[in-house]
C-alpha cells in the first residue's frame, strides 16, 4: 500500500483534545496514517477524564504522554491538525508539510459542574471529535480510491 502518512494533532496544552484526536484516528486510520501529538505549551501530563472518556469507547491512551510540537519540527510530518485556535495560531510551518486543517473543539478541561457534567462536556467533544475525523478519514480514502483509479 505505501508509506503512511504522518500527521500531527496539536493544541496547547497536549493534554486532552490532541491525545482524544490521535487515539480516534489511530483507531480509524492506523492503515493509513502514523500519528502523533503535541503541545504548543504541553501541560506534562494527559487528562485522566480524557483517558476515561475514551476507555467507554474502547480506545486506549493511558500510555500517551505530553510532548513539546517541536520535537516533530524534522520528523517528516505530511499533515498538522490543530485542534484549538491557539495551536492554530502557534504552529509552525512544518518541513515537507503537505497539509494542514483546523477544526476547534472546546477544551473538556475547563469544564465545570458535577462530575457528571464534566464527563458529558468530555463525553460530547469525543463523539463531534469522533464524527470530525471519521468523516476526514472517509473523505481520505475516498480521494486515494480514486487517484488509483485514475493511475490505472
Amino acid at each position: 500500500m505505501g508509506r503512511r502518512s504522518k500527521v500531527l494533532v496539536l493544541c496547547t496544552g497536549n493534554s486532552c483534545r490532541s491525545h482524544m484526536a490521535e487515539g480516534i484516528l489511530r483507531e480509524v486510520a492506523d492503515d493509513l496514517f502514523v500519528v502523533f501529538s503535541a503541545g504548543s505549551k504541553p501541560t506534562g501530563y494527559v487528562h485522566p477524564k480524557g483517558i476515561q472518556v475514551m476507555e467507554e469507547i474502547g480506545i486506549d491512551i493511558s500510555g500517551h504522554v505530553s510532548k513539546r510540537l517541536d520535537e516533530f519540527l524534522g520528523a517528516g510530518i505530511d499533515t498538522v491538525i490543530t485542534v484549538c485556535d491557539h495551536a492554530a495560531k502557534d504552529c509552525p510551518v512544518f518541513p515537507g508539510q503537505v497539509n494542514r486543517y483546523h477544526w476547534a473543539f472546546e477544551d473538556p478541561a475547563k469544564a465545570t459542574g458535577s462530575e457528571e457534567e464534566v464527563l458529558r462536556q468530555f463525553r460530547s467533544i469525543r463523539d463531534r471529535m469522533r464524527l470530525v475525523f471519521e468523516a476526514y478519514v472517509a473523505g481520505y480514502r475516498e480521494r486515494r480510491r480514486g487517484a488509483l483509479r485514475r493511475a490505472n
